[in-house]
């Protein structure tokens, strides 16, 4: 079995948290297992904190500070991860970007908007003029930045295989104006088809289906179970309960089965950018 890979401290702020954890832990000579005995938390939840992918939270920074002996570091360094992990992102949307980093495998439902990662700036400009007009334009502006970092993801050599669903009403009715639409939607099928990835649509003919009530992001990774990103218009939450994983996984499997061709589904947008190209052009 190959040696198990260090954390780079140096990527972020809780990579750094994390590396000083594994440091300690086997400074102490303690297994995941032993140290996370009692803190009422998972093996594999720890580990990717080790690895920089999730948050610590401060009851289990209380107890890893009394197992180890490290005299309050990891209670009063808690809240500096996660405001690192945090800025342009909701608060229980902030362990999700570097988790996707670190997938093997991102599997998404969009029942309502084009996922996070798929979209353009312009796009979400209007989900946030529509969605949270209330929302400050600074505010708004930081969180498009965050969000197009994430989409950096696609540049990498090692990105995750990628495989998305949307309901075809996504992509027909919309308060976007027909141009940024046009633009996202060519967007959506270069990098498609550019990262080999695959993309279906569940066409509005089939309106009963699989999941038909919110979003899922599932992912797999290499060296740790799989999870899912599920939320609602104000919340959102990580699922790694395996019976209700498994729940997810298999209810996305029977969304594929109604859903269009990836072939057939990508014919579709082009011709919804078409006309929305159209439409644009005639205003």
């Amino acid at each position: 079995m190959p040696a198990k890979k260090d954390p780079d401290a140096s990527v972020s702020v809780p990579c750094f948290y994390g590396a000083e954890l594994r440091f300690k832990r086997e400074q102490a000579g303690l297994t995941l297992e032993q140290l996370a005995e009692g803190s009422f938390r998972g093996i594999s939840f720890l580990s990717q904190i080790e690895r920089g992918e999730r948050r610590m939270p401060m009851d289990l920074a209380r107890h890893v500070d009394e197992r180890l002996g490290t005299d309050g570091f990891f209670q009063r360094r808690c809240e500096d991860a996660a405001k690192a992990r945090r800025v342009g992102h909701p608060l229980g949307f902030q362990d999700v970007p570097d988790l996707e980093k670190q997938a093997k495998t991102l599997e998404e439902w969009g029942p309502n908007v084009i996922p996070g990662l798929l979209q353009t700036a312009d796009y979400m400009r209007g989900l946030v003029r529509y969605e949270r007009p209330l929302t400050p334009p600074e505010t708004a502006e930081e969180r498009i930045r965050a969000r197009m970092a994430r989409a950096e993801l696609w540049k990498r050599e090692d990105r995750p295989n990628y495989w998305g669903i949307l309901r075809e009403s996504v992509i027909r009715r919309t308060p976007v104006p027909p141009a940024v639409m046009a633009d996202q939607l060519k967007h959506v099928v270069d990098l498609i088809r550019s990262t080999q990835s695959i993309l279906q649509i569940v066409p509005e003919t089939t309106p009963w289906h699989p999941l038909m009530h919110g979003m899922a992001k599932i992912m797999t990774f290499a060296e740790a179970p799989p999870l899912v990103w599920t939320d609602t218009n104000f919340d959102g939450r990580i699922i790694d309960f395996p019976t209700l994983v498994n729940e997810y996984r298999g209810s996305y499997d029977l969304l594929r089965a109604v859903a269009l061709p990836p072939e057939a589904s990508l014919a579709l947008i082009e011709e919804a950018a078409r006309t929305y190209r159209h439409e644009a052009q005639q205003a």
